[in-house]
C-alpha cells in the first residue's frame, strides 16, 4: 500500500462472525487493516449490505471501501496526538452507546461566489481509524474543498483545512493546511489516493478538461486569497517521483484525439487496481492505470476510451466501479444507464430512465455489490402516473442487467416538464447491516413541486412504495434540494442516534431556516429488536393503516422485544416494547410546533416546543400561567402549568442551519466516543451561494457543523 505502514488487528482465524454486522468471512479476509480513512463522493456510491455467501464476502473484503464503511459503523475515534499507537494498544469499540460533545459550526471563506457546487462533495482524510488528529499531530486530519473558481494568484481553486476540531488545544480552529492555484476551474468532486498524500480531480481550462493529479505539501503561509502554485508537469514520467507540491494535467480526449470538456463527471478511483475512471461531455468513458503508484497513463488502446452511446452522445455522470460484477456503471444526460465491462469495454445499455434532459441525470448510480443491485435516480420518468403528470423516480436494476431493461421503479413524488434535478439518496443502517439488501432509502423527491423527503422501503433488493417523511419547504415553493446523507452515530449523547442530512436552496421548513436556504437534518433511526434503548432516544416508525411516519421517544430505558409491538398513530400514546416504554411524539415533520404562550387556552393533545427545545403535548387541557413553568427535561415526565398539564415528548427531531443557496453534498466526519473532546463528530459542506463567513464577508463558505443539531 502507498506510503503508510499498515496495521493489522488479528480478529481470529478460520470462520469468524463479526458480531456487530453478522458478516461471516474466511481466513485473512476477516482482518481489518488499520490505516487512513478517506471520505469522498465515492463512498456514497458504493454501499455494502451484508454478503450472504462466503464468495461474496471474499470479493467484498478485497475492496478497501468495504472496510472503510465498516470502520465508520463500528470503530469509535478519540481525539489525540498519539498517531503511532501500537496494534496491541488499539481499543476497538463496537457500537458503544457513550456520551460525546458537540460544538458550534465554523465557516471559512472560499472566495466571492466560491462553492464546491450543487451535487458535488468536499473530501476528508483522517490518518487513523481510531484517532482524531489536530493540527499539532505529525499527520493532522484535513478536509479539502474545491472553490469552483478559476485559480489565479489571488484565488485558490482548491484548499485544505486542518486543526478541524474545537477541542484542538493549539492554534486557530480551523487553519489553512494548504491552498493552490491549479490553473483551472474545478467543477467536480476530488478523490484521495489510499494514503492521502495525493488527490485526483477534473478541472477545465479554456473549455478543455484535464485529469489532474496533485501531490500536496503542508504550508504555513498559503491562503485562499494567496495560494501557492504547484509545479506543473505535462509528462507523466516527470510527475512520478516529483517533490511536492507538484501536479500533472492529462487532457481528456475522445477516441479520435479531440479535446473534450467535463463538468459533470467526477473521478472514481479503484484502490485495488490503482485505476481511475472518468467520463466527459462527449460520452467517452476514460480509463487510467496506473494512477498514484506508478507513471500515470491513460489506456488508449482499443476499446479505450469507450463512447457509451455513439448514436446520440451526451455528457456522462460520475462512474462507479464494482469489483463483484466487474462492471463500471455510468449514466448520461440522455437518461440511460450503462454497464461497461472493465475487462473488455463491452457496453450494455438500459432502456431510457430519465426524460427531462434539461435537468437530466446528475447524481451518478449507487451500487450495492453484495445485493448485486444498481440504483438510479430520475427527475422525470416520462410517465403520467403521478396524478396525470410524470413522476420523480428511483430505479433498481440487477448489476448484470440486459440491454433495454428498465428494472423496477418506485415514484418519489411528482415531476413536471421543467423539473428540478434529483440527486442521490442514502441508505440507512438497517440496509447496510442486512443480509439481503433490506432497509430504507431516503431521497428528496417531488422535483416538479415543493421538494419532499421520502423513505423508500427495500426488502431483499425490492423497492416498496415510498412514504413521505416531511415537506422540505412551504407549499408552493418549487425549490431544488441537495443529495441526502444518512449517518448512524453509535456514540451520540444519550445513546445511538441516526439522522439524514439534506438542504434546500430557499425557504427551508425547519424553524431555524426562516425564509433562507438551509441545511437540515431529521431523525431516521429504525426500530430494531433485542436492542438496548435509553431514555430520550428517538426512532422513526411507519404506521401502515395511516400510511404515515411517526417519531417515538423512549421514556423508560430497556431492551426491545424480539418482534415489533403494535404501534399507535395517536399523539401521546404509550407503547410497551419488551422492557422499553415508547411515547408517540406525532407525525414526522420538519416544521416544529409553535412556542408556549402565556394565558392561552390549550386543548387536549395540543403540541408546543418548550424553552429547552423539547416538544410538549397537553395531557390535561386548560389555561397556561402568566409566566412559563419550569419545564421537565426528561421525556415522559409532566409539567404543571396553571390548569394545563404538559408531557415532555423529547427533543425536536429536526434541525436547521441557514446556508445561502443551500448546500453542496454533505460528507460525515468521525463518530466519537466518551473520551473525545468537543468538535470531532461533525459534517462538512459548502454553501451554494454567497454568505457572510466570519473571516470573509460576501464569500461562499466551507462549513463544519455538528451531527446532532447542526449547531
Amino acid at each position: 500500500m502507498e506510503g503508510k505502514v499498515s496495521r493489522v488487528v488479528r480478529l481470529g482465524a478460520g470462520l469468524l462472525g463479526l458480531m456487530t454486522l453478522g458478516w461471516v468471512l474466511t481466513g485473512h479476509a476477516a482482518k481489518p487493516i488499520l490505516e487512513g480513512l478517506p471520505t469522498d463522493w465515492t463512498h456514497r456510491h458504493i454501499v455494502f449490505s451484508q454478503p450472504a455467501t462466503a464468495e461474496l464476502a471474499a470479493l467484498s473484503a478485497r475492496d478497501p471501501r468495504y472496510w472503510q464503511q465498516w470502520y465508520r459503523q463500528n470503530v469509535a475515534r478519540v481525539l489525540s496526538d498519539d498517531v503511532e499507537t501500537s496494534p496491541e494498544m488499539v481499543s476497538w469499540s463496537f457500537r458503544r452507546r457513550t456520551m460525546s460533545s458537540i460544538h458550534r459550526d465554523w465557516a471559512e471563506g472560499l472566495g466571492p461566489l466560491g462553492t464546491v457546487g450543487a451535487g458535488n462533495y468536499p473530501a476528508k482524510y483522517s490518518f487513523s481509524v481510531t484517532t482524531a488528529n489536530c493540527g499539532d499531530a505529525a499527520t493532522p486530519d484535513f478536509v479539502v474543498f474545491s472553490t469552483g473558481l478559476t485559480g489565479s494568484g489571488t484565488q485558490a481553486s482548491i484548499v485544505a483545512f486542518d486543526n478541524l476540531y474545537s477541542g484542538c488545544p493549539i492554534g486557530t480552529v480551523p487553519s489553512v493546511y494548504w491552498a493552490y492555484n491549479t490553473g483551472g476551474q474545478i467543477q467536480t468532486s476530488p478523490v484521495f489516493s489510499r494514503d492521502g498524500s495525493q488527490i485526483a480531480f477534473v478541472q477545465t481550462s479554456g473549455g478543455v478538461a484535464s485529469l489532474v493529479l496533485l501531490k500536496w505539501q503542508a504550508s504555513t503561509t498559503e491562503t485562499v486569497s494567496g495560494p501557492g502554485s504547484p509545479t506543473l508537469f505535462l509528462a507523466p514520467s516527470s510527475y512520478f517521483g516529483c517533490t511536492a507540491p507538484c501536479m500533472l494535467a492529462i487532457p481528456l480526449e475522445s477516441g479520435g484525439g479531440i479535446a473534450t470538456a467535463d463538468t459533470t463527471s467526477s473521478v472514481f478511483y479503484d484502490y485495488v487496481g490503482d485505476t481511475a475512471w472518468v467520463g466527459d461531455a462527449s460520452g467517452w468513458l476514460h480509463r487510467f492505470t496506473p494512477v498514484f503508484s506508478g507513471v500515470p497513463a491513460e489506456i488508449r488502446t482499443a476499446p479505450w476510451p469507450v463512447q457509451v452511446n455513439t448514436a446520440t452522445p451526451t455528457a456522462l455522470t460520475s462512474p462507479v466501479h464494482d469489483h463483484v460484477s466487474g462492471n463500471v456503471f455510468v449514466e448520461d444526460r440522455g437518461g440511460f444507464l450503462y454497464a461497461v465491462s472493465a475487462a473488455s469495454g463491452a457496453v450494455t445499455t438500459s432502456g431510457r430512465l430519465e426524460f427531462a434532459p434539461a435537468a437530466g441525470v446528475v447524481a451518478g448510480p449507487v451500487v450495492d455489490p453484495n445485493a448485486q443491485k444498481v440504483y438510479m435516480f430520475a427527475s422525470n420518468d416520462g410517465s403520467t402516473n403521478c396524478a396525470g403528470v410524470a413522476c420523480s423516480g428511483v430505479y433498481v436494476l440487477a448489476t448484470n442487467f440486459t440491454g433495454g431493461t428498465t428494472g423496477t421503479e418506485v415514484a418519489v413524488g411528482s415531476s413536471s416538464a421543467a423539473p428540478n434535478p434529483i440527486y442521490d439518496g442514502s441508505f440507512d443502517s438497517a440496509y447496510q447491516t442486512s443480509l439481503n439488501g433490506t432497509g430504507n432509502l431516503y431521497v428528496c423527491g417531488d422535483t416538479g413541486i415543493n421538494p419532499t423527503l421520502y423513505r423508500v422501503p427495500i426488502t431483499g433488493g425490492t423497492l416498496g412504495a415510498a412514504v413521505s417523511v416531511a415537506p422540505l419547504t412551504a407549499v408552493g415553493q418549487h425549490r431544488a434540494c441537495s443529495p441526502v446523507t444518512d449517518l448512524l452515530n453509535p456514540n451520540a449523547t444519550g445513546g445511538a442516534e441516526e439522522r439524514v442530512f439534506f438542504s434546500v436552496i430557499l425557504n427551508g421548513s425547519a424553524a431555524a431556516c426562516g425564509t433562507k436556504g438551509c441545511a437540515m437534518s431529521f431523525v431516521d433511526m429504525p426500530w430494531q429488536g433485542k436492542t438496548a434503548y435509553q431514555v430520550g432516544q428517538e426512532i422513526l416508525i411507519y404506521y401502515p393503516p395511516g400510511k404515515a411516519l411517526y417519531i417515538y421517544v423512549a421514556t423508560a430505558s430497556g431492551t426491545s422485544g424480539a418482534t415489533a409491538p403494535t404501534w399507535s398513530n395517536t399523539v401521546g400514546a404509550v407503547v410497551t416494547d419488551g422492557t422499553v416504554t415508547w411515547l408517540n411524539q406525532g407525525v414526522s415533520s420538519l416544521a416544529a410546533p409553535g412556542n408556549w404562550i402565556a394565558g392561552h387556552t390549550y386543548g387536549f393533545r395540543t403540541r408546543i416546543v418548550d424553552s429547552k427545545g423539547n416538544e410538549e403535548f397537553v395531557s390535561v387541557g386548560g389555561t397556561s400561567g402568566a409566566v412559563a413553568p419550569s419545564w421537565a427535561t426528561t421525556p415522559g415526565l409532566t409539567t404543571t402549568d396553571n390548569t394545563v398539564t404538559w408531557v415532555n415528548e423529547g427533543a425536536v427531531p429536526g434541525a436547521g442551519l441557514p446556508a445561502a443557496g443551500g448546500t453542496s453534498g454533505i460528507i460525515i466526519d468521525n463518530t466519537v466516543s466518551q473520551t473525545t473532546q468537543a468538535g470531532a463528530s461533525e459534517l462538512y459542506f459548502s454553501t451554494l451561494g454567497t454568505q457572510n463567513c466570519p473571516n470573509a464577508p460576501a464569500s461562499g463558505c466551507a462549513v463544519q457543523a455538528s451531527q446532532s443539531q447542526l449547531k
